[in-house]
C-alpha cells in the first residue's frame, strides 16, 4: 500500500525535475521552452502545496498535532516560495536569464530544506497520527492530484 510519505515524496521530485527543466533552458535562453516549463513546475508546485494546504496539514491539525507546530512553519515557508515564484516568473517575462538563475538558486536552497522537512517531520508525523484512516487523508490527496500523468 502507498503511503502519504512516498506519495507526497514523489511529488516532491516531480516538482524538482521540472524546476530543473526551466533552469536549463534559461541557462540555454530557450526563452519559449523555459516558459512552458516553468508553467508546468509552478503548476505542479501549486499543486502539491493546495494538497498539503487543504486536505493533509487540517488532517494533522485535527488529529491533535495543534495549528502552532510544524504546520504552521510549513505553510509559512510555502509563502515564502510563492514570492519567489513571483520574482522568477518576473525575471522570465523580463528574459533576464541572470536574475532568474540567481533566484533560482535561492529557490532550489528553499525547496531543499523545506522538502526535507517534510519528509523527514511532517510527513511521518500525519501517518503517526492518521493511524487510524491514512486511506481516507491519501485518496483525497490523490483526488487533487489534477495533472497525476506527470508523476
Amino acid at each position: 500500500m502507498e503511503s502519504i510519505s512516498s506519495y507526497m515524496g514523489d511529488g516532491h521530485r516531480q516538482c524538482d525535475r521540472l524546476f530543473v527543466a526551466s533552469e536549463r533552458a534559461v541557462a540555454k535562453s530557450a526563452w519559449e521552452e523555459a516558459g512552458t516549463d516553468f508553467a508546468l513546475f509552478r503548476e505542479a508546485l501549486e499543486r502539491h502545496f493546495e494538497q498539503e494546504e487543504e486536505v493533509l496539514f487540517p488532517a494533522i491539525e485535527e488529529a491533535g498535532a495543534g495549528t502552532m507546530g510544524p504546520t504552521r512553519v510549513m505553510r509559512l515557508e510555502h509563502e515564502q516560495m510563492r514570492g519567489l515564484l513571483r520574482e522568477l516568473e518576473q525575471a522570465l517575462a523580463e528574459r533576464d536569464g541572470n536574475a532568474f538563475l540567481g533566484g533560482a538558486e535561492t529557490m532550489l536552497v528553499l525547496m531543499q530544506q523545506h522538502n526535507a522537512k517534510e519528509e523527514q517531520i511532517v510527513y511521518p508525523l500525519s501517518e503517526q497520527v492518521l493511524a487510524a484512516d491514512p486511506e481516507d487523508v491519501l485518496g483525497r490527496l490523490k483526488a487533487m492530484d489534477v495533472v497525476g500523468a506527470v508523476r
